[in-house]
């Protein structure tokens, strides 16, 4: 049975933005999912990219999704990403990205962390 999604990615070319939105309970196997729907996406972004990843209604992240949430930042770096602005109401809720972040996306990559999707927003560039 196939698993259900714990995730949503949108695309806005024209801002060169890509929406990230985890809910629920992600385990290993939602997380590849993601991987391999986040990868799809990547051709279609220009260097400079933001990433929007939204955290909101994220309730669980099993610890074994580590190693494909690290390939999609280092696959994100490779493509060009150049600020992620993050969504996290609750520091609680961190599952480890800021650690996770040094390593992975190392300097050039501009992180900006929010507690509302409002100052999220804020945090994007114009279009």
């Amino acid at each position: 049975m196939p698993t259900k999604a714990s995730f949503e990615i949108q695309l806005d070319a024209p801002r060169n933005l890509l929406r990230i939105r985890f809910w629920g309970h992600v385990t290993a196997a939602k997380m590849q999912n993601y991987l391999a729907t986040a990868e799809s996406h990547l051709p279609q972004m220009r260097a400079g990219f933001t990433l929007l990843t939204d955290l909101r209604e994220l309730e669980e992240m099993d610890l074994d999704c580590v190693t494909a949430l690290t390939k999609v930042m280092d696959r994100m770096r490779a493509g060009g990403v150049g600020l992620v602005v993050r969504i996290v109401p609750d520091p609680n809720k961190d599952i480890g990205l800021k650690i996770l972040s040094i390593i992975h996306y190392r300097r050039g990559v501009r992180i900006v962390t929010c507690e509302t999707l409002a100052e999220a927003e804020r945090a994007l560039p114009s279009s």
